[in-house]
């Protein structure tokens, strides 16, 4: 691929086709994430990102290798490796004596950091601990978030939104109620966040609709909030811009009221009711004497009344 003036320009059929993939899209591609460490990370910290990556795969890179970087300070590395592997979500562990058992979840616009929340691990239990069967690979999760803090507070009220854009996976038309046996439920409670994974069992009830139960499968985590590096109220808003041919167009004189119902209102001009054509009945046919009578009273001339 050759580079003049700011422009790449392809040199061969298949760097065209890669170009391609990348270029700007109406409907955008499922959002990958790249799970990484830094140069120093624990044990626990491993083994999260591992467990993170099952949760995220196939739609996710794990870089196995260390990265001597520090996100805060230095962001330049992870929009590298972003454009490198067309990944517009992160998530970065680390470990040291000030923060132990770092994890740093973030998301890119254009390349560049739109947002970073780090969060510190308190409580960890690994997905090998629950011995019991894993949802299948790739399967959709549903997101449950559970707290007032979630949307009183404008750094959790970020946070929620970030962590729906790394666990919701692709856009899908339509869901099967066997599919729905994912769940994913964040609860933020005195100043901590409480993230729990559970698997839907659907029970026989007795009726048409079957009982629920959850079942905790793994990973679990309890974690708190430390540094945070949002994005301003204007780039967040351009990041968030759509297209306009994906606005739905507005069609006159159609509503929806509460439950979806579609109403349509339709104009017309006044009808003439006497000259509708109406169910010819025998009993209602006028006699030729009545309609000469008729057509006589309509020829007579009003005439004034004087008063005497």
């Amino acid at each position: 691929m050759a580079h003049s003036d700011g422009i790449t320009k392809p040199k061969t059929r298949r760097s065209k086709r890669f170009l391609e993939t990348r270029e700007p899209k109406l409907l955008e591609n499922v959002k990958n994430a790249m799970i990484m460490k830094g140069g120093n990370t624990s044990q626990t910290v491993t083994q999260a990102l591992k467990d993170i990556y099952s949760l995220k795969k196939p739609n996710a890179v794990l870089y196995k290798k260390k990265n001597i970087t520090r996100p805060f300070e230095d962001s330049t590395s992870l929009e590298f490796f972003s454009k490198k592997s067309d990944c517009s979500l992160f998530l970065f562990g680390s470990h040291n004596k000030k923060r132990p058992n770092n994890l740093i979840f973030g998301r890119l616009f254009d390349f560049h950091v739109l947002d970073m929340i780090e969060l510190g691990v308190e409580k960890f239990v690994s997905l090998s601990e629950f011995k019991i069967s894993k949802c299948p690979e790739g399967t959709k999760p549903m997101l449950v978030f559970a707290g007032e803090a979630f949307e009183m507070d404008n750094e959790l009220k970020r946070l929620k939104s970030l962590l729906i854009d790394f666990f919701r996976g692709p856009t899908v038309p339509a869901v099967r109620l066997a599919g729905l046996e994912h769940v994913l439920h964040f609860t933020a409670v005195d100043g901590k966040i409480y993230l729990r994974s559970y698997r839907c069992l659907l029970k026989k009830s007795g009726c048409r609709i079957p009982r629920i139960e959850l079942e905790e499968i793994g990973p679990s985590f309890d974690l708190v909030l430390r540094r945070t590096h949002l994005a301003s109220d204007d780039l967040y808003k351009l990041a968030h811009k759509q297209p306009k041919a994906l606005k739905p167009k507005k069609k006159k004189n159609i509503s929806h009221d509460a439950f979806g119902t579609k109403f349509g209102r339709v104009h017309m001009q006044k009808q003439d009711l006497s000259k509708l054509q109406t169910r010819k009945m025998r009993g209602l046919k006028k006699r030729k004497g009545e309609v000469v009578a008729e057509e006589e009273q309509r020829s007579e001339p009003k005439v004034a009344k004087t008063e005497s």
